[in-house]
């Protein structure tokens, strides 16, 4: 049954993915009547096999149809797939946010520490960037971004449920993503100890007891089988640290010009969805399983990113102006934060 619904999560995720596809594909009725071949870098972690890619493949005779001849490519390798997007093998991409981060930083940022408390933020977040007037953030370069969604909080996982606080961090091994300078900031930051990782291992260095700790939505749960690192010692902490999403990012030059918002007007339409796939991965983890901070902890938790997330923007790491409308939101969802006085 575990898997049939967990079947059911991804294919979700991945109409939701190829949804984003569709719209740039009927634009091109308009093209030439020559055929336009486009490419498209989808990171599967299951590869050409996987469901993902799998359920995208659909989208080729709708797009030979409408004069496109779509190729899609299914990458393992998430940095493989940017590297080739950027040397301009692939037409778009599809990438988490922060391995996004080279091609736009101001939707890079959305994945910063603390940023985003919550379903509620991420919302206004995807609304805001969804109207028209925002496109000037999410083009940079030659890229533009064309869709962004929701892939849930990021929690901490860990193989011993004694470790619960900042403090006990302390000299724990933790798997971090070793090309974005976040994680390695926060994980420096609690005293913890950098085990450098990729999407491709990370779950299995925790699986495995090679690391303490380590951080990921609750969609990465069952898949990547994140049950067996966390066994019956261990448990996931309920506080996020931050919020996951997926970008779709475009050659520019590659599509009409209105392609970009053709997909975002399509994915915001699809926002339900995306969250009742979140939803069901949390309820997937066992009530049992689950690590509840106090709320005193919470507070103290928040000022802690905080002053990490403003110290990455100082660094140039985070875009001010992400900054300053993440902060805005969440004031506007609650105006007794800390943070709102100032």
């Amino acid at each position: 049954m575990t898997t049939i619904r967990f079947s059911r999560r991804i294919a979700l995720a991945a109409a939701l993915c190829a949804g984003m596809i569709a719209p740039a594909v009927g634009q091109a009725q308009e093209a030439p009547k020559d055929m336009l071949e486009r490419s498209f870098c989808v990171f599967d972690p299951v590869g050409a096999n996987g469901p993902l890619f799998a359920i995208t493949k659909e989208f080729q005779p709708v797009a030979l149809n409408r004069g496109i001849k779509l190729d899609l490519r299914a990458y393992t390798d998430e940095k493989v797939a940017a590297e080739d997007f950027k040397a301009g093998q692939c037409d778009a991409v599809l990438l988490t946010g922060t391995r996004a981060r080279e091609f736009n930083k101001f939707t890079g940022t959305l994945e910063a520490m603390g940023a985003v408390p919550g379903e509620q933020e991420m919302r206004l977040l995807f609304n805001t960037l969804s109207q028209p007037k925002a496109r000037q953030f999410l083009i940079e370069g030659p890229y533009e971004v064309a869709g962004v969604f929701p892939g849930g909080a990021v929690y901490l996982h860990t193989r011993d449920r004694s470790v619960d606080s900042v403090e006990k961090l302390q000299g724990k091994r933790i798997a971090t993503l070793d090309y974005d300078n976040a994680s390695v900031r926060m994980v420096r930051h609690v005293g913890a100890s950098v085990v450098g990782s990729n999407s491709a291992n990370f779950a299995g260095k925790f699986n495995n007891g090679s690391v303490d700790l380590a951080y990921a939505p609750a969609v990465a749960y069952q898949p990547l089988e994140l049950y067996k690192g966390v066994n019956s010692n261990g448990g996931v902490f309920k506080y996020a640290l931050a919020y996951m999403n997926f970008q779709v990012i475009i050659h520019r030059d590659r599509f009409p010009d209105d392609a970009g918002q053709m997909v975002r007007d399509e994915s915001i339409k699809r926002i339900d969805q995306a969250y009742g796939i979140i939803a069901e991965a949390e309820a997937g983890i066992p009530d049992d399983v689950w690590m509840h901070p106090p709320q005193e902890d919470v507070a103290e938790y928040d000022k802690m990113l905080r002053q990490v997330r403003l110290s990455l923007l100082e660094d140039g790491v985070y875009d001010e102006r992400a900054i300053k409308l993440m902060k805005a939101i969440r004031c506007r969802v609650d105006g007794a934060r800390s943070e709102c006085a100032s």
